[in-house]
């Protein structure tokens, strides 16, 4: 109760006003921002976040990231993490033409279809979306590589001509999943499956 007084004093009184303003004035100017681990459940205050390029906002509450369609600079997005079951639309993937990273690896998300709108984003190489239920559906990665144009690397791993063509038998080096293919453009994980595997 008393908390909530003294609160309420501040926001109300007419510096706070100043000082917010200023606040919202600055977030306009964020290339970086980091939220990771925060049990933050929303992304509201990032839509002034106009001149953003890198977004982290993973292991979180997150279900929802249209506030993210204002940032329409974003190169890399890691929204790892979270409790998203499902995406935004076309349009929002399609206004993000700068983006190449996106991580999303362990959320909820369970349809092909919504994955799908991903094809949208224009730039997109790397994605990740192992450990989501998706992920174990068959032909999962068939269907990405084969909608998202632009990508060169899905989970871990290189995408093969073989998985873009067809028939087409390749020499084992370049088959899917090959060893030589596999590409880690999640390092802060290597190092936590590293010291895992200094415990066990």
């Amino acid at each position: 109760m008393f908390h909530g007084t003294i609160t309420e004093e501040l926001t109300s009184h007419e510096e706070w006003s100043h000082y917010n303003e200023n606040v919202i004035e600055d977030q306009k100017d964020f290339v970086f921002v980091k939220f990771s681990g925060l049990h933050l459940k929303s992304m509201e205050n990032l839509q002034s976040c106009i001149s953003l390029r890198v977004c982290i906002f993973s292991n979180n509450f997150i279900t929802d990231i249209h506030p993210l369609q204002s940032c329409i600079k974003l190169v890399k997005l890691d929204l790892h993490g979270n409790q998203i079951k499902s995406l935004p639309d076309t349009k929002f993937w399609s206004g993000l033409k700068k983006l190449k990273l996106l991580y999303l690896h362990d959320n909820g998300f369970a349809k092909l279809r919504n994955i799908c709108m991903l094809s949208a984003c224009p730039s997109l190489i790397a994605l990740t979306m192992f450990d989501c239920p998706v992920s174990l559906k068959k032909g999962y990665r068939h269907v990405l590589v084969n909608s998202i144009w632009p990508l060169k690397a899905l989970d871990y791993h290189v995408i093969s001509d073989e998985e873009i063509i067809q028939n087409w038998h390749l020499p084992e080096r370049f088959k899917a999943y090959n060893h030589r293919l596999f590409f880690n453009f999640c390092p802060a994980l290597k190092k936590v499956m590293y010291h895992l595997s200094k415990i066990s």
